[in-house]
């Protein structure tokens, strides 16, 4: 009998973490510390590409939304490719490998960018390394980041009463290691050198793969392939599966290598896959549904189309808020003196505050009737994104003698954006596998991350609006600065009210259509 069909149910027995099994620790700790290198590097990239090697805002912010955009896309491949043939087990470790190497790899920084004669010179060298350390984390979280979470799905039986409350603990997981990682990576790479920042994160990937590796016996074989031996066949190449899969992926790191470096690329590919996909699902929703499941299927559709804006929005934390901190934000709060960077724990720091509210606010709502629709907490979360934009807008207008605005106006934006977060995020991919045909969940879930990869895109194209020309990496008109940054935030600001108002005014046709599913 093979290991995974020993395994096939979860050994209740083992409550050797916090109640929970031994499993959810090592996934727990492995997923903190992926989730620690990769906003500790997050959050510094753009301005370690803006201020070291004196890259445009423009050509900076192409580099973040490419990469960010093929983060969010390769999971769905690394997802299918465990699903299918590796288990969840080997495409983490091979994911991690990757992740370890591509983070060591940024903190090789290179020979500063310096003017010369009005013609900027870099270390072209070192930016090769830094792209292709890039395309590391790019593939290496495709293989870890869905593997992870299916792992931890694996330690309960459907039936277990700690499965929530395992998933809960995971999260928290994620969370610690981003508010942990922005403030002591982007402390460390600001403040001492970027290679420190990046160094940090990358020791922080490694320490997640060997907990990982040490604790693999408490998985209990829940983690393997269905099928071993179908990862000793011989494929096409003349390797085994398992050898011409690992192949393909380092292939995979040379093509993203490059297209990270051809901002073109990954716009262009996104939009190709966009349109596919729109065109197969109407094809799908016309054909091969009932009238029912066509309704529900349009919802989705509806749904999904409008997370681009909301992530849109939301994703400018590293984008355009990140130089407005850096650049016009008066960043002492309470004496303390803050980095750019720094900003970005604030996410987590009030995900930590406010999610266990939420979670007893909807139970609260939904035993008296009163619980938002599904279209309402979406348009409840995309209003959000946009009034974040509103403090700073509200923020520019009483700059202080220097002309900087005052950081508590970037903690409120960052505290509205968050609880937007936590009306749209948790109920998404919910809404994914309730709405979704039986047939075609797995299809509307790469769709949904589809979705969340174009919004990246989107997300840098906003940002380029704001593009401020700079003098070695810093502004010389602080007061030009702030005025085109509060311009973009205006817009940003009433596109999302607008999105907003119209899916709240549609909320009523879209709880209808989907035939009582909330």
């Amino acid at each position: 009998m093979s290991i995974a069909n020993a395994a096939v149910s979860p050994p209740v027995y083992d409550t050797g973490f916090l109640g929970h099994p031994r499993g959810l620790f090592v996934c727990f700790a492995t997923e903190l510390w992926e989730r620690f290198s990769f906003y500790g590097m997050k959050f510094l990239l753009l301005l370690y590409l803006t201020k070291y090697h004196l890259f445009s805002d423009s050509n900076g912010l192409e580099v973040l939304g490419g990469y960010a955009a093929l983060v969010y896309a390769m999971p769905v491949l690394g997802g299918l490719l465990a699903d299918r043939y590796l288990g969840m087990r080997k495409a983490v470790i091979f994911g991690g490998v990757l992740l370890a190497l591509g983070h060591l790899g940024m903190a090789l920084e290179g020979e500063q960018a310096r003017l010369v004669n009005g013609r900027i010179e870099r270390d072209d060298t070192a930016l090769q390394v830094f792209y292709f350390s890039l395309a590391l984390i790019v593939i290496g979280v495709g293989f870890l980041k869905p593997n992870i979470s299916t792992i931890v799905g694996r330690l309960y039986s459907t039936d277990d009463p700690r499965r929530d409350a395992g998933f809960t603990i995971f999260y928290m997981g994620i969370n610690i290691g981003a508010f942990t990682a922005t403030l002591l990576c982007g402390y460390l790479g600001e403040t001492y050198g970027w290679r420190y920042g990046f160094g940090v994160a990358g020791i922080g990937m490694v320490i997640g793969l060997i907990t990982f590796l040490q604790g693999q016996k408490h998985l209990h074989g829940l983690a393997e392939p269905h099928d071993s031996a179908l990862l000793l066949r011989k494929s096409p190449l003349g390797l085994s599966v398992e050898h011409t899969i690992y192949l393909c992926g380092f292939l995979a790191v040379f093509a993203a290598w490059q297209m990270l470096q051809f901002h073109g690329a990954v716009g262009l590919t996104l939009n190709l896959l966009s349109v596919a996909v729109l065109i197969g699902l109407g094809w799908f929703i016309t054909v091969r549904c009932s009238p029912v499941e066509r309704s529900r299927m349009l919802v989705l559709v509806i749904l999904t189309m409008s997370t681009v804006v909301f992530w849109a929005l939301f994703e400018q934390a590293a984008a355009s808020m990140t130089l407005y901190a850096d650049r016009v934000l008066d960043r002492n709060i309470l004496g303390w003196e803050m980095t750019a960077s720094q900003f970005g724990s604030l996410n987590a720091f009030f995900i930590f505050l406010f999610a266990p509210l939420f979670a007893w606010l909807w139970m609260f709502l939904g035993r008296r009737g009163l619980e938002p629709s599904t279209p309402v907490k979406f348009a409840l979360g995309i209003a959000q994104a946009g009034l974040g934009f509103g403090a700073l807008v509200l923020g520019a207008a009483t700059p202080d003698e220097a002309g900087l605005v005052a950081g508590y106006w970037m903690i409120l934006a960052y505290l509205l954006h968050t609880t937007g977060e936590l009306c749209l995020s948790p109920v998404g991919l919910s809404a994914v596998t309730k709405l979704a045909v039986p047939g075609v969940v797995g299809v509307m879930m790469g769709s949904w991350f589809l979705a969340t990869a174009y919004s990246e895109f989107v997300a840098v194209q906003l940002a380029k609006l704001a593009a401020i020309e700079t003098v070695n990496g810093a502004v010389t008109d602080i007061s030009a600065a702030l005025a085109s940054y509060t311009e973009l935030f205006t817009g940003l600001l009433y596109v999302g009210l607008a999105v907003a108002a119209f899916l709240l005014l549609l909320s009523p046709l879209l709880k209808k259509m989907m035939h009582g599913i909330h």
